[in-house]
Protein backbone atom coordinates (compact mmCIF):
# COMPACT_ATOMS: atom_id res chain seq x y z
CA UNK A 1 0.00 0.00 0.00
CA UNK A 2 1.62 3.22 -1.08
CA UNK A 3 1.90 5.80 1.57
CA UNK A 4 0.07 9.01 1.95
CA UNK A 5 0.93 12.35 2.22
CA UNK A 6 -0.55 14.06 4.45
CA UNK A 7 -0.05 17.81 6.29
CA UNK A 8 -0.71 16.69 9.73
CA UNK A 9 2.10 16.24 10.82
CA UNK A 10 1.43 12.63 10.58
CA UNK A 11 4.08 9.20 9.62
CA UNK A 12 3.09 6.98 7.79
CA UNK A 13 4.61 3.01 7.75
CA UNK A 14 6.34 2.37 4.26
CA UNK A 15 8.70 -1.07 3.47
CA UNK A 16 11.46 -0.45 2.27
CA UNK A 17 13.29 -2.89 -0.24
CA UNK A 18 14.27 -5.13 2.25
CA UNK A 19 10.67 -5.51 3.01
CA UNK A 20 10.98 -3.53 6.40
CA UNK A 21 8.97 -0.44 7.94
CA UNK A 22 10.04 3.15 7.93
CA UNK A 23 8.11 5.91 8.53
CA UNK A 24 7.56 8.36 5.58
CA UNK A 25 7.87 12.10 7.29
CA UNK A 26 5.18 14.61 5.77
CA UNK A 27 7.37 17.41 6.50
CA UNK A 28 9.07 19.06 2.95
CA UNK A 29 12.26 18.69 4.32
CA UNK A 30 12.47 15.02 5.67
CA UNK A 31 9.87 13.62 2.65
CA UNK A 32 12.16 15.06 -0.01
CA UNK A 33 15.30 13.51 1.80
CA UNK A 34 13.76 9.75 1.80
CA UNK A 35 12.56 10.34 -1.64
CA UNK A 36 15.98 11.72 -2.80
CA UNK A 37 17.26 8.59 -1.32
CA UNK A 38 15.00 6.61 -3.00
CA UNK A 39 15.37 8.24 -5.99
CA UNK A 40 19.17 8.99 -6.69
CA UNK A 41 20.15 5.35 -4.30
CA UNK A 42 23.04 7.34 -2.18
CA UNK A 43 22.48 9.64 0.90
CA UNK A 44 22.83 13.26 0.68
CA UNK A 45 25.82 15.29 0.21
CA UNK A 46 28.21 15.76 3.61
CA UNK A 47 26.64 12.12 4.88
CA UNK A 48 27.40 10.16 1.70
CA UNK A 49 28.72 6.83 4.40
CA UNK A 50 31.11 5.98 1.80
CA UNK A 51 34.15 3.96 3.11
CA UNK A 52 37.57 3.97 2.41
CA UNK A 53 40.14 0.85 1.57
CA UNK A 54 40.25 -1.81 -0.85
CA UNK A 55 36.80 -3.23 0.13
CA UNK A 56 34.68 0.35 -0.60
CA UNK A 57 36.59 1.54 -3.49
CA UNK A 58 35.73 0.78 -7.44
CA UNK A 59 32.76 -1.09 -6.92
CA UNK A 60 30.71 1.81 -5.09
CA UNK A 61 32.17 4.18 -7.40
CA UNK A 62 30.83 2.06 -10.39
CA UNK A 63 27.70 1.70 -9.53
CA UNK A 64 26.19 5.39 -8.64
CA UNK A 65 27.51 8.66 -10.36
CA UNK A 66 27.16 10.60 -6.98
CA UNK A 67 29.55 8.64 -5.70
CA UNK A 68 32.77 9.67 -7.77
CA UNK A 69 35.46 11.52 -6.42
CA UNK A 70 34.97 15.18 -5.28
CA UNK A 71 38.61 16.37 -5.24
CA UNK A 72 37.93 18.29 -8.25
CA UNK A 73 36.03 20.99 -8.65
CA UNK A 74 34.34 20.13 -12.06
CA UNK A 75 33.26 16.89 -10.92
CA UNK A 76 32.18 18.11 -7.50
CA UNK A 77 30.08 20.59 -8.92
CA UNK A 78 28.21 18.49 -11.54
CA UNK A 79 27.64 15.67 -8.51
CA UNK A 80 26.02 18.22 -6.65
CA UNK A 81 23.54 20.11 -9.30
CA UNK A 82 22.56 16.78 -10.22
CA UNK A 83 21.46 15.77 -6.38
CA UNK A 84 19.62 18.94 -6.77
CA UNK A 85 18.08 17.92 -9.61
CA UNK A 86 16.96 14.86 -8.34
CA UNK A 87 15.91 16.48 -5.26
CA UNK A 88 13.78 18.61 -7.40
CA UNK A 89 12.22 16.12 -9.39
CA UNK A 90 10.97 14.08 -6.04
CA UNK A 91 9.60 16.85 -4.40
CA UNK A 92 7.46 17.40 -7.56
CA UNK A 93 6.74 13.93 -7.39
CA UNK A 94 5.54 14.21 -3.97
CA UNK A 95 3.26 17.37 -4.81
CA UNK A 96 1.25 15.61 -7.74
CA UNK A 97 0.51 12.72 -5.21
CA UNK A 98 -0.72 14.64 -2.80
CA UNK A 99 -2.69 16.49 -4.83
CA UNK A 100 -3.90 13.13 -6.41
CA UNK A 101 -4.96 12.08 -2.93
CA UNK A 102 -6.70 15.36 -2.04
CA UNK A 103 -9.16 16.08 -4.62
CA UNK A 104 -9.46 12.19 -5.62
CA UNK A 105 -12.67 10.61 -4.11
CA UNK A 106 -12.66 6.43 -3.39
CA UNK A 107 -13.78 4.52 -6.13
CA UNK A 108 -14.97 1.57 -3.87
CA UNK A 109 -17.53 4.54 -2.32
CA UNK A 110 -18.39 6.01 -5.33
CA UNK A 111 -19.93 2.57 -6.46
CA UNK A 112 -21.50 1.33 -3.34
CA UNK A 113 -23.32 4.57 -3.06
CA UNK A 114 -24.53 4.15 -6.51
CA UNK A 115 -25.94 0.49 -6.06
CA UNK A 116 -26.81 1.59 -2.84
CA UNK A 117 -29.92 4.23 -4.10
CA UNK A 118 -31.53 1.93 -6.22
CA UNK A 119 -31.52 -0.90 -3.84
CA UNK A 120 -33.17 1.03 -1.53
CA UNK A 121 -35.53 2.15 -3.32
CA UNK A 122 -36.77 -1.50 -4.92
CA UNK A 123 -36.79 -2.52 -0.93
CA UNK A 124 -39.88 0.55 -0.68
CA UNK A 125 -41.47 -0.99 -2.81
CA UNK A 126 -45.05 -2.71 -2.40
CA UNK A 127 -46.80 -3.27 -4.99
CA UNK A 128 -49.58 -5.14 -2.46
CA UNK A 129 -49.04 -8.97 -3.19
CA UNK A 130 -48.82 -11.77 -1.31
CA UNK A 131 -47.58 -15.42 -1.01
CA UNK A 132 -49.42 -17.85 -2.30
CA UNK A 133 -49.35 -20.10 0.59
CA UNK A 134 -50.64 -17.45 3.04
CA UNK A 135 -53.29 -16.47 1.46
CA UNK A 136 -54.45 -19.99 1.76
CA UNK A 137 -53.78 -20.50 5.08
CA UNK A 138 -55.43 -17.09 6.16
CA UNK A 139 -58.47 -18.36 4.15
CA UNK A 140 -58.63 -21.02 7.26
CA UNK A 141 -57.87 -24.26 4.91
CA UNK A 142 -54.69 -25.41 6.29
CA UNK A 143 -51.43 -24.27 7.38
CA UNK A 144 -48.85 -22.26 5.23
CA UNK A 145 -46.42 -25.61 5.78
CA UNK A 146 -49.62 -27.55 4.03
CA UNK A 147 -50.59 -25.30 1.54
CA UNK A 148 -47.13 -25.41 0.05
CA UNK A 149 -47.98 -29.28 -0.60
CA UNK A 150 -51.02 -28.42 -2.37
CA UNK A 151 -49.64 -25.83 -4.50
CA UNK A 152 -46.80 -28.59 -5.60
CA UNK A 153 -49.25 -31.01 -6.54
CA UNK A 154 -51.22 -28.95 -8.55
CA UNK A 155 -54.60 -28.75 -7.53
CA UNK A 156 -54.99 -24.79 -7.02
CA UNK A 157 -54.98 -22.46 -9.83
CA UNK A 158 -55.03 -18.52 -10.25
CA UNK A 159 -56.93 -16.63 -12.26
CA UNK A 160 -57.78 -20.04 -14.39
CA UNK A 161 -54.35 -21.20 -14.59
CA UNK A 162 -52.50 -24.19 -12.43
CA UNK A 163 -49.91 -22.94 -10.19
CA UNK A 164 -46.92 -25.21 -8.68
CA UNK A 165 -44.05 -22.59 -7.93
CA UNK A 166 -43.62 -21.99 -4.20
CA UNK A 167 -43.06 -18.58 -3.17
CA UNK A 168 -45.88 -17.32 -6.14
CA UNK A 169 -47.00 -14.23 -5.24
CA UNK A 170 -50.73 -12.66 -6.05
CA UNK A 171 -52.84 -9.58 -5.76
CA UNK A 172 -55.40 -10.06 -3.78
CA UNK A 173 -57.79 -9.46 -6.44
CA UNK A 174 -56.84 -12.52 -8.35
CA UNK A 175 -59.03 -15.18 -8.70
CA UNK A 176 -57.68 -18.40 -6.28
CA UNK A 177 -59.78 -21.91 -6.82
CA UNK A 178 -58.79 -25.13 -4.82
CA UNK A 179 -60.43 -28.21 -6.11
CA UNK A 180 -62.53 -25.91 -8.40
CA UNK A 181 -63.95 -24.14 -5.16
CA UNK A 182 -63.22 -20.49 -4.59
CA UNK A 183 -61.06 -19.31 -1.62
CA UNK A 184 -61.96 -16.31 0.42
CA UNK A 185 -59.65 -14.76 2.48
CA UNK A 186 -61.45 -15.03 6.15
CA UNK A 187 -61.86 -12.25 8.70
CA UNK A 188 -59.01 -12.79 11.11
CA UNK A 189 -60.74 -13.92 14.19
CA UNK A 190 -58.84 -13.54 17.95
CA UNK A 191 -60.04 -15.25 20.83
CA UNK A 192 -59.08 -15.59 24.65
CA UNK A 193 -59.96 -18.87 26.59
CA UNK A 194 -59.31 -19.21 30.75
CA UNK A 195 -59.25 -22.82 30.31
CA UNK A 196 -60.49 -25.16 32.66
CA UNK A 197 -59.15 -28.75 33.94
CA UNK A 198 -59.68 -31.81 31.76
CA UNK A 199 -59.77 -30.26 28.36
CA UNK A 200 -57.46 -31.39 25.43
CA UNK A 201 -55.88 -28.55 23.43
CA UNK A 202 -56.08 -30.00 20.26
CA UNK A 203 -58.84 -29.27 17.05
CA UNK A 204 -59.92 -33.21 17.06
CA UNK A 205 -59.28 -35.69 19.89
CA UNK A 206 -59.36 -39.67 18.56
CA UNK A 207 -60.44 -40.40 21.99
CA UNK A 208 -63.61 -38.45 21.57
CA UNK A 209 -62.26 -36.28 24.92
CA UNK A 210 -63.32 -32.38 25.44
CA UNK A 211 -61.30 -30.18 23.63
CA UNK A 212 -61.09 -26.42 24.07
CA UNK A 213 -63.02 -26.19 20.77
CA UNK A 214 -65.99 -27.39 22.76
CA UNK A 215 -65.61 -24.18 24.90
CA UNK A 216 -65.01 -21.77 21.73
CA UNK A 217 -67.66 -22.87 19.81
CA UNK A 218 -70.20 -19.90 19.51
CA UNK A 219 -66.73 -17.49 19.52
CA UNK A 220 -66.28 -16.99 15.37
CA UNK A 221 -67.62 -18.43 12.22
CA UNK A 222 -64.12 -19.31 10.86
CA UNK A 223 -61.93 -21.63 11.60
CA UNK A 224 -59.59 -20.73 14.75
CA UNK A 225 -56.88 -23.01 16.26
CA UNK A 226 -54.77 -22.99 19.54
CA UNK A 227 -51.91 -21.24 19.75
CA UNK A 228 -49.32 -23.47 21.71
CA UNK A 229 -51.05 -25.97 24.48
CA UNK A 230 -51.56 -26.31 27.60
CA UNK A 231 -51.63 -29.42 29.40
CA UNK A 232 -54.76 -31.47 30.58
CA UNK A 233 -54.81 -30.65 33.74
CA UNK A 234 -53.27 -27.24 33.26
CA UNK A 235 -55.83 -24.04 33.59
CA UNK A 236 -55.05 -20.46 32.34
CA UNK A 237 -54.64 -18.41 29.37
CA UNK A 238 -54.65 -19.53 25.94
CA UNK A 239 -55.61 -18.15 22.51
CA UNK A 240 -57.08 -19.62 19.40
CA UNK A 241 -56.84 -17.28 16.27
CA UNK A 242 -57.28 -18.05 12.29
CA UNK A 243 -53.75 -15.64 11.98
CA UNK A 244 -51.04 -17.51 10.56
CA UNK A 245 -48.49 -15.07 11.22
CA UNK A 246 -49.41 -14.32 14.63
CA UNK A 247 -49.06 -18.03 15.46
CA UNK A 248 -45.60 -17.81 14.13
CA UNK A 249 -44.70 -15.34 16.31
CA UNK A 250 -46.38 -16.31 19.19
CA UNK A 251 -44.56 -20.16 19.03
CA UNK A 252 -41.32 -19.86 17.59
CA UNK A 253 -38.33 -20.03 19.58
CA UNK A 254 -36.71 -17.15 18.06
CA UNK A 255 -39.84 -14.99 19.27
CA UNK A 256 -40.73 -16.63 22.14
CA UNK A 257 -42.96 -14.79 24.61
CA UNK A 258 -43.39 -14.04 28.44
CA UNK A 259 -45.19 -16.72 30.04
CA UNK A 260 -46.55 -16.36 34.25
CA UNK A 261 -47.32 -19.16 35.85
CA UNK A 262 -49.15 -20.14 39.69
CA UNK A 263 -47.46 -22.79 40.84
CA UNK A 264 -48.96 -25.04 43.64
CA UNK A 265 -46.65 -27.50 44.97
CA UNK A 266 -47.07 -30.72 47.41
CA UNK A 267 -44.69 -29.53 49.80
CA UNK A 268 -42.70 -26.13 50.69
CA UNK A 269 -40.21 -24.91 48.38
CA UNK A 270 -36.85 -24.39 50.07
CA UNK A 271 -35.10 -21.19 49.71
CA UNK A 272 -31.90 -23.23 48.15
CA UNK A 273 -34.29 -24.97 45.38
CA UNK A 274 -35.89 -21.18 44.77
CA UNK A 275 -32.50 -19.69 44.04
CA UNK A 276 -31.34 -22.72 41.99
CA UNK A 277 -33.96 -22.07 39.59
CA UNK A 278 -33.21 -18.38 39.71
CA UNK A 279 -29.79 -18.97 38.17
CA UNK A 280 -31.19 -22.17 35.70
CA UNK A 281 -32.26 -25.34 35.94
CA UNK A 282 -30.41 -27.75 33.74
CA UNK A 283 -32.43 -30.68 32.36
CA UNK A 284 -31.94 -33.30 29.33
CA UNK A 285 -32.70 -30.78 26.99
CA UNK A 286 -30.66 -28.35 27.84
CA UNK A 287 -30.33 -25.49 30.06
CA UNK A 288 -33.62 -23.76 30.87
CA UNK A 289 -33.89 -20.21 32.55
CA UNK A 290 -36.61 -18.24 34.18
CA UNK A 291 -37.13 -14.45 33.91
CA UNK A 292 -37.81 -14.93 37.78
CA UNK A 293 -39.86 -16.99 40.62
CA UNK A 294 -41.11 -15.99 43.98
CA UNK A 295 -43.18 -17.46 46.27
CA UNK A 296 -46.64 -16.09 46.30
CA UNK A 297 -47.55 -13.05 49.20
CA UNK A 298 -49.49 -14.13 51.83
CA UNK A 299 -49.88 -17.47 50.49
CA UNK A 300 -47.48 -20.55 52.20
CA UNK A 301 -44.19 -21.58 50.80
CA UNK A 302 -46.09 -24.30 48.57
CA UNK A 303 -47.47 -21.64 46.39
CA UNK A 304 -44.71 -19.68 44.00
CA UNK A 305 -44.87 -18.00 40.97
CA UNK A 306 -42.39 -18.31 37.97
CA UNK A 307 -42.12 -16.61 34.52
CA UNK A 308 -39.95 -17.59 32.00
CA UNK A 309 -40.08 -16.83 27.92
CA UNK A 310 -39.35 -21.09 27.00
CA UNK A 311 -41.96 -22.54 25.24
CA UNK A 312 -40.98 -26.25 25.77
CA UNK A 313 -43.09 -29.15 26.29
CA UNK A 314 -44.24 -29.07 30.38
CA UNK A 315 -41.51 -27.21 30.75
CA UNK A 316 -42.79 -25.52 34.37
CA UNK A 317 -43.28 -29.06 35.56
CA UNK A 318 -39.98 -30.45 34.66
CA UNK A 319 -38.59 -27.94 36.13
CA UNK A 320 -40.18 -28.67 39.72
CA UNK A 321 -40.35 -32.49 39.57
CA UNK A 322 -35.85 -32.08 38.63
CA UNK A 323 -35.99 -31.06 42.12
CA UNK A 324 -38.36 -33.18 44.29
CA UNK A 325 -41.32 -31.62 44.22
CA UNK A 326 -45.04 -32.34 42.66
CA UNK A 327 -46.95 -29.95 40.71
CA UNK A 328 -50.53 -30.20 41.88
CA UNK A 329 -52.15 -27.13 40.60
CA UNK A 330 -50.83 -25.44 37.66
CA UNK A 331 -52.59 -22.08 36.10
CA UNK A 332 -51.02 -19.87 33.56
CA UNK A 333 -52.32 -15.99 34.55
CA UNK A 334 -50.61 -14.08 32.01
CA UNK A 335 -49.46 -14.57 28.18
CA UNK A 336 -47.90 -11.88 25.66
CA UNK A 337 -49.11 -9.22 27.75
CA UNK A 338 -52.51 -10.32 28.30
CA UNK A 339 -53.95 -10.86 31.30
CA UNK A 340 -56.91 -13.40 33.16
CA UNK A 341 -59.03 -10.03 34.15
CA UNK A 342 -62.58 -9.92 34.51
CA UNK A 343 -62.53 -13.35 32.32
CA UNK A 344 -63.78 -16.36 34.26
CA UNK A 345 -62.68 -19.95 34.19
CA UNK A 346 -64.26 -21.61 30.86
CA UNK A 347 -65.19 -18.51 29.07
CA UNK A 348 -63.88 -16.90 26.27
CA UNK A 349 -63.63 -13.34 24.91
CA UNK A 350 -62.43 -11.42 22.14
CA UNK A 351 -59.37 -9.42 21.34
CA UNK A 352 -59.37 -6.09 20.79
CA UNK A 353 -57.41 -3.93 17.99
CA UNK A 354 -55.13 -2.55 20.50
CA UNK A 355 -54.54 -6.23 21.74
CA UNK A 356 -53.90 -7.52 18.97
CA UNK A 357 -51.02 -4.79 17.74
CA UNK A 358 -49.74 -4.56 20.92
CA UNK A 359 -48.84 -8.93 20.49
CA UNK A 360 -47.73 -7.73 16.78
CA UNK A 361 -45.62 -5.24 18.09
CA UNK A 362 -43.92 -6.49 21.08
Amino acid sequence: MRGKPTNKGKSTPQKNEKGQFSFWESSPGGARKSSARKETGSKPAGKTGLKTGPKAGPRTVAKSPMSKSTTGSGVGGSSSKAFQRAKERASEELDAVAREYKNQKPKTSAKRSNKATPKASAEKVDDGRIRLNKFIANAGICSRREADDLIGSGVVTVNGKVITELGYKIFPSDQIMYGGTPVKQEKLVYVLLNKPKDYITTVDDPQKRKTVLDLVRDAARERIYPVGRLDRNTTGLLLLTNDGELTKLLTHPRYEKQKLYHVELDKPLHRDDLLQIRKGIQLDDGLIEVDDVQYVEGASKQEVGISLHSGKNRIVRRIFEHLGYFVKKLDRVAYAGLTKKDLPRGRWRHLSPAEVARMKKA
